[in-house]
């Protein structure tokens, strides 16, 4: 794991369970972030979760996120069938689709002995060493949390936490589309570029494999033991009813 020494490494081996699904509705999720994060606080004894998925088409507004950045109409976005939800995690705008990895991180940073600056730099090292799987050097910005690739950003960190507790996670562009990143200020940023995995690597880079290596950096980096029979709907697209 690439953290110095001014950088937390958390004791290990960490329980946690790995709950996997393929499309599913960002309220559907949120909803089941704040059930962990609930169960966690009431019964802290209960293991970390993390989640993997893809969600619909949507835009997310955190705390810090403004309609300015939105460059397009709200009425013409829901022409497209593109929502707008607001969300407690840090940041300001961003958007989710089909081809773009999500991982939320349900920790207990209290038991874990982690600080909120080391779960954004661990996350943030999960996208830069799998994406070094395909040769494709990224890295961090100084200025802008998440991830780059030369002047493009590729991937984004957005977290809250509740009672000591950590939801929300990363976006990892991997093979979606790009366009709808056009009609925002992507994270409030005005004049940046986005890029993916699959362009960024100029080669088909099939989902499954990226799951796979993000699962064994999460691994690595945060020490995780994984807690085996406890990925229910694995697989299984959900979609917002």
């Amino acid at each position: 794991m690439e953290m110095n020494s001014d950088r937390q490494i958390p004791a290990g081996p960490n329980p946690c369970t790995l709950r996997e699904f393929g499309l599913i509705g960002y309220q559907e999720a949120h909803d089941l972030q704040l059930r962990l994060v609930a169960d966690k606080a009431a019964h802290p004894e209960q293991p970390d979760a993390v989640l993997m998925l893809e969600h619909p088409p949507v835009y997310t507004l955190g705390r810090r996120g403004r309609r300015d950045s939105l460059l397009v109409s709200e009425a013409w976005l829901q022409e497209q069938g593109i929502r707008i939800i607001h969300t407690e995690r840090g940041g300001d705008i961003t958007y989710h689709g089909p081809g773009q990895l999500v991982l939320y991180a349900i920790f207990n940073l209290r038991r874990v002995g982690l600080a909120l600056t080391d779960l954004v730099h661990g996350l943030e090292q999960v996208m830069i060493e799998a994406a070094a799987d395909f040769g494709v050097k990224a890295r961090r910005k100084d200025l802008n949390r998440g991830v780059w690739v030369g002047d493009r950003k590729i991937g984004s960190v957005g977290l809250a936490v509740r009672r000591g507790i950590s939801y929300h996670g990363l976006a990892f562009n991997i093979n979606c589309q790009l366009e709808p990143f056009t009609w925002i200020n992507p994270c409030g940023l005005q004049d940046i570029g986005m890029t993916s995995l699959e362009q960024a690597a100029h080669s088909t880079i099939p989902m499954e494999t990226v799951r796979r290596l993000s699962k064994d950096r999460l691994q690595d980096i945060f020490r995780l033991e994984w807690l085996e029979n406890e990925a229910p709907g694995s697989g299984c697209p959900i979609q917002d009813s």
